[in-house]
């Protein structure tokens, strides 16, 4: 029998074993591979989702309607806070002053002077990409405004002020100090003095505080005169502007107060009044029995260095005389100016208050315009 060597068994479990596992591991590999591929991403939480911010909205402005006071506070209210450099509402007209934030939605105007009375103010909030601007950068969709009328001024106020400026023959002193600049244009608790002592009786029976007479009209119409306003007596807005701002300024009267007291009584005259005191008079002819020169204080209204004249006479005839010198208009056709006459001292005219020439050319510097002229 042959004798030879055999080669060793192989373990054929054990390469099953191994070629099982990494099967395995490759088709397990696979798998996560597949897994890791395929997954689809996870959503995002929806707490870290960013809210849109809130609409910025004017929710309500202050004041609104008529006869607001004019110490009044002006504000504007916003839904949402605003960012620190947003744009600011403007008003018009202006008011000086500045907007100051109250709350991060709430702005309020501090005026460092009174509404004006008889203004309609307006209130404009801007919108647009240049308007109001959100404190999350959000803009006041559109531009929103808002109207207020200040109620008409006190008289007694308005005496106060021409007084303290010197357009009246009085002064006023106010019992106690203002609080607030916005408090200017309100009545205050106070005492008027006359400026003069022996002011003539016809003058001053004419003064009532509190009511607008012809002493107050005569010193709006000079106060118009001074400061470039329609000359008519009426204090409106743009007077009482003007009143405010020359009292903040201490811009006062820059002439003498003037009065003119006209007697009918034989021979007429005329005294001329200044700063309280007689510095002029002159013989006068006032209107005939069929044109009598009206009785009562009137203001001067207009005024004319030479002007024509025309009318019409008692008969019904009209007549037209150029070249009259030195007029001075108080009561619809009656006027102060000059007249050749023959004789002076009783009624010859047709309404106006006649003197010489020479006189005349003395008497008109003395009335500028809101002069009070009283006939008696």
């Amino acid at each position: 029998m042959a004798s030879g060597k055999h080669a060793p068994k192989r373990d054929r479990t054990g390469a099953r074993l191994w070629v099982i596992g990494a099967s395995t591991l490759v088709l397990g590999l696979a798998a996560v591979g597949f897994i890791l591929v395929s997954r689809p991403p996870s959503p995002v939480a929806s707490a870290t989702v960013a809210k849109p911010p809130p609409d910025l909205t004017v929710v309500h402005t202050a004041p609104t309607g008529g006869n607001v006071d004019s110490a009044s506070t002006i504000s504007v209210q916003f839904s949402t806070d605003l960012a620190p450099r947003s744009p600011m509402p403007t008003l018009s007209p202006d008011v000086p002053g500045r907007w100051a934030a109250l709350s991060p939605s709430l702005v309020q105007y501090e005026a460092s002077e009174p509404l004006v009375p008889g203004t309609v103010e307006t209130i404009t909030v801007p919108g647009g990409v240049d308007g109001m601007v959100g404190s999350r950068g959000q803009h006041l969709a559109a531009t929103v405004t808002s109207s207020f009328t200040v109620a008409p001024g006190s008289t007694l106020r308005l005496q106060q002020m021409l007084a303290d400026l010197g357009y009246l023959p009085l002064t006023f002193t106010p019992a106690s100090p203002l609080t607030s600049p916005t408090q200017e244009s309100s009545a205050q608790i106070g005492t008027f003095t006359w400026r003069w002592p022996n002011l003539p009786a016809s003058l001053t029976s004419l003064w009532t505080p509190g009511t607008y007479s012809v002493i107050t009209k005569g010193a709006v119409m000079n106060f118009e005169s001074q400061h470039a306003l329609k000359v008519d007596g009426v204090a409106g807005p743009a007077v009482w502007s003007a009143v405010l701002q020359a009292v903040e300024s201490g811009q006062g009267n820059t002439l003498p107060y003037d009065y003119v007291f006209v007697s009918q009584a034989l021979p007429e005259s005329a005294t001329v009044y200044e700063n309280g005191a007689p510095v002029y008079q002159t013989v006068v002819n006032t209107g005939i029995g069929a044109a009598p020169t009206a009785e009562g204080t009137f203001p001067v209204y207009a005024r004319y260095t030479v002007t024509t004249m025309r009318g019409t006479n008692p008969d019904g005839s009209h007549y037209v005389d150029p070249g009259i010198k030195w007029v001075s208009y108080f009561n619809g056709g009656d006027a102060l100016h000059a007249f050749p006459r023959a004789s002076y001292g009783f009624p010859q005219s047709l309404g106006c208050v006649e003197m010489p020439l020479a006189n005349a050319a003395i008497v008109f510097p003395l009335t500028p315009l809101g002069t009070l002229v009283t006939v008696s």
